[in-house]
């Protein structure tokens, strides 16, 4: 393990001195992960030049290409493979996929795409995607993905700032065993990016170039990366802001590389020869966390359309004949398992598996025990937290230190992060605040597009506790040098002064038989305030059942977690990735205009929480 091999070599006491060595030592650290985590290019003898947030210059002399990194490796070693709902397993070796990745390089180049050109994609989690990413990386384009079940408007919405000169995109998506044509989707997405030169298509199309027909004619081009600076912008992600349009978030792709090579290889025990997966879509940063585990020589599995599809247990079943080492899923997903009592080792040789990572919401502690009792109790449980802003995380799991239950193990190696309160002094141990960080570290956005003065992302993140990065997120320290991520700053409930982060209503709620989902809102009642518990339930919400939410919210957490109402409802709205958008409800219980829905996947069931909110005024 590269953790412990590092421990030992330094001389560590353990994980604990290590973490502290790498933010006293940052220019070392850093230095030392270039090397130790195998990324090709010339490095330079400077690790950083200027200081602070906003001053850093991070391994100026350096230049190298990441598309090196993720494609090196024995040529023979399988790469990629690939599932998708209506087609059979595909697989590339590194060499192969080295091939297409040069083809596509050399179709960009023909196209016109040059160095810092934006180039796109609207695509399911496929091969095509990949190869895209990487022949345009290769070549220093920059590049933006996006996940079918964005519409026309959140499409244009975001690719429409950055001006792209190339999209990819597909004749038509499948979920749960229904497939969507695209064609009149993607006929107004054109007619709305008119800086579109090149429009290519994942298979048939009429009006436009076909994947087939744009690649051929460059199969057997030779791949020659181009060296660029490390902080070359790579990646642009978006993140929907409170009003207007949705931030665009560049990021220098080398600095995302050693980021997440830091998580996956120190953190995570990613190592070569593994195979790994992570359930996502290109929509969400976690795409771009799974491509950066190329550079782990490992084999990244991409699995396109519903989890639950055909039924609840595919996951399981591609861990078992694919013989993964590493899953990654969200934490609605594990309690949707939990849920449906599946037991995986009953059915399923999951002896490979080491760690099942989660993610995008925090996970109960009824989530770890499920995975001891369901998979495996030697599965080390990651739960990680961070996010679009910093493509990686802010604390992760340790795979070193034993899972404390309902905990995410540690800092980030390189980061030093902590607990503020709001007047930016050091929360003390269990004490609730602000998740931030004191130390610069490489995948810091290089900026928002069109944010030419740094404005708007110095008020995103540096504005509220100077010279430091403020994440947004609620949480606390443990006394185990663990964090819980307690819900959003933003969404925290105000009861009579008294703070309490969402998750500590849900953590309860969510353990009564019969509750399968809560929300809770702070709503605007006369000079006060109240707290409504929206809860969706197996079946409706009853006398007892609502007795039986109080006593024990009041039992298990304090009155003040008690809501003053309990409401049932059919869904709550969620974005694509699974994360519940407690502040899309928030703005419409209370009267503000409605922020950006573009990133939801259910917009609709909002229209239930507007006709209760006028239902239900006095």
């Amino acid at each position: 393990m590269l953790m412990d091999s590092t421990i030992t070599r330094h001389g560590f006491a353990g994980f604990r001195e290590f973490h502290r060595w790498s933010i006293e030592h940052p220019e070392d650290f850093w230095r030392e992960a270039w090397d130790e985590l195998g990324i090709v290019g010339l490095r330079g003898e400077r690790t950083i030049r200027g200081g602070g947030f906003e001053g850093t210059d991070w391994f100026p002399d350096a230049r190298l290409n990441i598309v090196d990194t993720l494609l090196a490796g024995d040529p023979a070693f399988e790469a990629l493979i690939s599932f998708a709902e209506d087609s059979p397993r595909r697989s590339l070796t590194r060499g192969e996929l080295r091939a297409e990745v040069a083809a596509c390089a050399s179709a960009l180049r023909t196209s016109g795409v040059q160095v810092g050109d934006r180039v796109v994609a609207w695509t399911p989690n496929v091969v095509e995607t990949v190869i895209f990413a990487l022949g345009a990386l290769s070549i220093g384009a920059v590049v933006s993905t996006a996940s079918t079940d964005f519409g026309p408007v959140a499409l244009v919405d975001r690719f429409g700032q950055i001006k792209p000169t190339v999209l990819l995109a597909a004749a038509s998506s499948r979920y749960g065993g229904n497939e969507i044509s695209l064609a009149e989707s993607l006929a107004q997405v054109v007619r709305e990016l008119p800086t579109l030169t090149t429009i290519v298509v994942i298979g048939t199309s009429d009006a436009h170039t076909t994947w087939d027909e744009w690649l051929s004619p460059h199969h057997g081009s030779e791949l020659l990366p181009t060296p660029l600076h490390f902080n070359h912008p790579g990646f642009i992600l978006f993140s929907s802001g409170t009003t207007g349009r949705p931030k665009c978030i560049v990021h220098s792709a080398a600095g995302v590389l050693i980021k997440v090579l830091s998580e996956q290889g120190y953190h995570l025990d990613v190592r070569p020869g593994d195979t790994i997966l992570y359930a996502t879509t290109c929509g969400w940063m976690m795409w771009n966390w799974l491509l950066c585990g190329l550079g782990r020589g490992a084999t990244i599995v991409l699995c396109d359309g519903s989890p639950g599809y055909p039924n609840i247990s595919r996951l399981w079943k591609i861990a078992h004949e694919e013989r993964l080492t590493f899953l990654g899923v969200s934490a609605a997903l594990i309690d949707s398992w939990r849920r449906a009592a599946i037991e995986p080792r009953n059915n399923f040789d999951l002896s490979a598996l080491r760690t099942i990572a989660s993610t995008g919401s925090p996970l109960a502690a009824t989530g770890y025990d499920w995975v001891a009792d369901a998979v495996s109790p030697d599965v080390t449980v990651a739960s990680i937290a961070g996010g679009t802003d910093l493509c990686g995380c802010l604390v992760l799991g340790v795979d070193t230190e034993p899972v404390v239950r309902g905990e995410i193990q540690g800092p980030a190696l390189g980061l030093d992060v902590t607990v503020f309160r709001a007047d930016g002094s050091e929360a003390a141990v269990s004490e609730e605040g602000e998740l931030v960080c004191r130390t610069p570290f490489p995948s810091v956005p290089l900026m928002f597009w069109g944010d030419d003065d740094g404005s708007r992302r110095h008020r995103a993140y540096f504005d509220r506790f100077p010279g430091m990065w403020a994440h947004g997120d609620y949480a606390r320290r443990t006394p185990s040098g663990g964090f819980e991520i307690l819900g959003r700053l933003d969404a925290t409930l105000n009861v009579n002064g008294v703070r309490i982060g969402t998750a500590e209503i849900y953590r309860v709620a969510l353990s009564i038989p019969g509750v399968v989902e809560a929300m809770a809102i702070e709503q605007p009642d006369g000079d006060s305030s109240r707290v409504v518990l929206f809860v969706v339930l197996e079946q409706s919400l009853t006398d007892e059942m609502e007795g039986l939410i109080r006593t024990t919210l009041r039992a298990q957490a304090s009155p003040r977690h008690v809501p003053a109402i309990i409401v049932d409802v059919p869904e709550l709205p969620r974005t694509r990735s699974g994360k519940m958008t407690e502040l899309a409800v928030a703005d419409i219980l209370t009267g503000r205009p409605e922020r950006d829905t573009s990133s939801l996947a259910n917009p609709e069931s909002l229209q239930w929480f507007r006709d209760w909110t006028v239902a239900s005024k006095p």
